[in-house]
């Protein structure tokens, strides 16, 4: 199990807002088995690293369209073997420590 954080930006569309294409990537996260997280500055998901690095390819290539020719997808991945991370459980771990 891995956690991993994406953000996928389109470049050169007319409005300097991006919110129609990050609902057309999480769209592809409605159809996906996976638990995820819409956040104000990425998209946090928890799976397989397999599933994770597949729907991250589906999401980058969902933001191309007529007006969109350039996509810059950023990913940051955890994938911890030592125990099974999640979400909740990393934000927990910060929360008993403040």
């Amino acid at each position: 199990m891995a956690l991993m954080g994406i953000t996928v930006v389109p470049l050169g569309t007319d409005s300097p807002s991006v919110s129609k294409y990050v609902a057309q990537a999480v769209r592809i996260l409605k159809k996906e088995e996976v638990k995820y997280e819409l956040t104000p500055m990425a998209t946090v998901i928890e799976g397989d690293i397999d599933k994770l690095l597949n729907i991250a390819k589906k999401m980058h290539l969902a933001i191309f369209s007529q007006d969109v020719k350039r996509v810059v997808t950023s990913i940051t991945i955890d994938d911890r073997r030592d125990k099974k991370p999640t979400m909740e459980g990393k934000i927990a771990s910060v929360k008993r420590k403040l």
